[in-house]
């Protein structure tokens, strides 16, 4: 993890779903009459404050980055002078509350939208939906899916890129996790659909590549592989591998593909294994006796260097020409762009649903739940890539930021909703007691999920 670039674009990450969150809450509390306290950014210790305007709102930056909040004037907080009370959000009718409540979460789907749109707009470096690889013996083999096709249609939904693939995939599988039908195109079948049957596959119970899971692999370039780092008392070292060794043979077996020679050796734990490299332009054999490490309950082979690919330098013409044509840009027109955009936030926040409803009833992997730690990972490696993949990090972040808050939980915004939804039905507001007890349960839910992703993080940061 590139930690100076990781560190500021999660930061800048958190400030603006937050500010864009609870703006949403103070901007509807002021147009519903209700006098705001305070706006912060942040918990803890202030950094930065001024008050201003007519109602002396305080307007904070504090240290913690990781949440904000807006304080209104309450009765149940505190005294409020007589000439106030009717500013008093719990003096609110239950509709004006629901609304400053649900407009949080609101406007993170709003800046979902605006960021699709935004990235749909500038465009952003797609690949070809192009099969380059089944796996033997996979659901995808089983079903005689052609290793040289491009997936067109999922379930008769068209697709145009890999990752839409992916992403439909995905949906298909929580629509029906029996059977999805790929169209697929190829030179020798023609267009055909194949169905797959998934019926003995728990695709959710990792967090692995859902269409790799069942068989099918990304089209990809050879590659050039050669050693990056050797890991000190590993195999590689003991080996005598050196940085900058180029890897050509494993056992005989040409080295293209950085992720075929990864699976290789995680197959073979605590064997040896004969390698080619070539060295200053030298072909160099070295026997290395693999050691062997337990990763996610699974004891695979361990060599104890890192990897760098790079594309090829002797690539045929047709390899070529189909590199040419696997990659384009995907951008659309303003107005376009704009549907994409309220597309795609409708189909990430019902996604999103499904998937925590699998978490729920057990049939998706709790490893699946990542933290702060993860979250910065990915927020450096999305804005060392481009503008456009950052603002779709940040779309991604701000649908699941909104779902969340609305879940039912007491202390989330949700939570609040649901009082109020009681109350409407019931004709009186749920008691202070009833809150009272809520409100520990849904601190006890909170932490103990926040403390799972936190977890994970660290796992995955071990493995």
């Amino acid at each position: 993890m590139n930690i100076l670039v990781s560190i500021p674009a999660f930061i800048l990450a958190i400030a603006i779903l937050v500010t864009i969150h609870e703006f949403g809450h103070y901007w509807v509390a002021r147009k519903m009459g209700v006098k705001v306290l305070r706006f912060s950014i942040g918990f803890g210790k202030p950094l930065w404050s001024k008050v201003a305007g007519a109602d002396k709102t305080e307007y904070v930056i504090a240290a913690i980055p990781l949440g904000g909040y807006v304080k209104m004037l309450d009765e149940r907080e505190g005294q409020v002078e007589e000439y106030e009370k009717h500013r008093a959000f719990n003096q609110k009718s239950v509709w004006k509350r629901i609304a400053i409540v649900v407009a949080g979460p609101l406007a993170n789907f709003l800046l979902a939208i605006v960021l699709y749109s935004i990235v749909f707009v500038l465009g952003t470096n797609a690949m070809q939906p192009l099969i380059g690889e089944i796996s033997p013996n996979s659901p995808a083999a089983i079903a005689s899916i052609p290793s040289d096709g491009k997936v067109i249609a999922i379930n008769d939904e068209p697709v145009v890129s890999w990752d839409e693939t992916r992403m439909d995939f995905l949906d298909a599988y929580l629509k029906n996790s029996q059977k999805v039908v790929l169209k697929i195109e190829s030179e020798q079948q023609g267009v055909q659909d194949y169905a797959l049957d998934l019926s003995s596959l728990a695709l959710l119970k990792t967090s692995s590549d859902f269409l790799e899971k069942v068989g099918i692999f990304a089209w990809r370039p050879r590659q050039s592989i050669s050693i990056n780092e050797v890991l000190p008392n590993s195999a590689a070292s003991a080996a005598g591998l050196q940085k900058n060794d180029v890897l050509l043979r494993v056992d005989n077996q040409e080295i293209h593909y950085s992720r075929k020679f990864i699976e290789y050796i995680q197959q073979h734990a605590n064997t040896s294994i004969n390698l080619i490299v070539k060295r200053q332009k030298k072909e160099v054999s070295l026997k290395v006796h693999l050691l062997e490490k337990v990763l996610q309950g699974k004891v695979i082979g361990s060599l104890g260097a890192g990897l760098k690919a790079q594309l090829a330098n002797d690539l045929s013409a047709s390899e070529t020409a189909k590199l040419d044509k696997a990659y384009f840009l995907y951008q659309h027109n303003p107005l376009d762009s704009f549907v994409l955009g309220i597309e795609k936030t409708w189909q990430m926040s019902v996604l999103t649903l499904k998937m925590m409803g699998r978490l729920i009833i057990g049939e998706a992997s709790l490893k699946n739940i990542s933290g702060p730690v993860t979250i910065a990972e990915f927020a450096g490696k999305t804005a060392l890539l481009g503008l456009s993949v950052y603002l779709s990090f940040l779309a991604i972040i701000s649908v699941s930021l909104g779902v969340l808050n609305l879940l039912p939980i007491p202390m989330l915004d949700g939570g609040h909703l649901l009082y109020y939804i009681i109350e409407l039905l019931s004709g009186k507001p749920v008691p202070e007691s009833v809150q009272e007890i809520g409100f520990r349960v849904g601190i006890a839910l909170v932490g103990t999920m926040m403390l799972l992703a936190l977890y994970n993080d660290i796992v995955r940061l071990i493995n």
